[in-house]
């Protein structure tokens, strides 16, 4: 699917903030948030919106992912039609697989719905995608403590092919940088990968380890909070010190207390959502 070629850098996007940031890293989206709108990005939160489809497709079950994908449509297409939205952007690059490519798959025997996933497909971006290949943004100076590496996710760096924008973001970020031997290598989560093939995920979660181990970083960042959220628990489990982290909180660390504060916002309460589905078993079973 060709991105489209905006004239002017979009000032309004839709954020798609995935289920795993929605319900545990409240805090990623909130970073993701704060990169936008330094660039004079205005973000929209369609409030309806809810899993993309992704654990129901990759497990095989894609006629219960079809409503998702058709939830997706109905909530983000109107917005891109009518102009209040320009582009939808996503910190995860699975997801953004997903609902640019996969969408598609499901929706091919559905000639309304796939028509309009395809226009949808057309303005979706990961977000360093969005930042680097659409706003071509300089962002203001990071700051962590110590030293940093990266870990490129498979579906970001295999699907989608983006590996220089991550990668650029954080050579300019005044982060302390240090190469990591194997950084293009799978970390062994892999969704349903890492719960039908426990042992061989540890196994190779612990190569990955011992790859931060040699290079001697204190965070580890990627693109996705799954695999961070399968290296973090290896890492507390093993009483490592360094610690994985999304880029985007990597990115919006303004200052040393930058990533406690969006730490202590996502221990917040989360709103009250009514009525709302907030699963995507729910969605289509009224």
């Amino acid at each position: 699917m060709q991105h489209k070629q905006f004239e002017q850098p979009p000032r309004r996007v839709a954020l798609f903030v995935t289920c795993m940031v929605d319900m545990i890293y409240p805090q990623v989206g909130r970073a993701a948030v704060q990169l936008l709108e330094e660039q004079g990005v205005e973000v929209v939160f369609p409030e309806d919106q809810t899993c993309c489809g992704q654990p129901a497709f990759n497990s095989g079950y894609h006629d219960e992912a079809v409503p998702l994908a058709r939830h997706f449509v109905d909530v983000f297409h109107p917005l891109i039609a009518s102009g209040q939205a320009e582009a939808i952007v996503l910190p995860s690059g699975s997801c953004a697989t997903m609902t640019s490519h996969f969408h598609l798959e499901l929706l091919e025997n559905d000639p309304a719905y796939l028509k309009r996933s395809g226009e949808l497909a057309a303005v979706t971006f990961e977000l360093t995608e969005f930042l680097v290949d659409v706003l071509e943004a300089q962002l203001p100076e990071a700051h962590l403590p110590g030293k940093v590496a990266y870990h490129a996710c498979c579906h970001l760096l295999r699907e989608l092919h983006i590996d220089k924008q991550p990668r650029s973001l954080l050579a300019e970020s005044s982060l302390d940088m240090v190469d990591m031997p194997g950084s293009d290598e799978c970390c062994g989560f892999g969704g349903l990968f890492a719960v039908k093939n426990e042992p061989i995920s540890v196994a190779m979660g612990n190569a990955k380890l011992t790859s931060i181990e040699a290079c001697g970083a204190d965070h580890v960042v990627m693109c996705d909070v799954s695999c961070m959220t399968h290296l973090q628990g290896l890492l507390q489990r093993q009483n490592r010190r360094c610690r994985a982290m999304h880029i985007a909180e990597a990115l919006a660390a303004r200052d040393s207390q930058s990533v406690d504060e969006l730490n202590t916002a996502a221990q917040s309460k989360a709103p009250d959502t009514g009525d709302r589905p907030r699963r995507w078993q729910d969605v289509g079973t009224d």
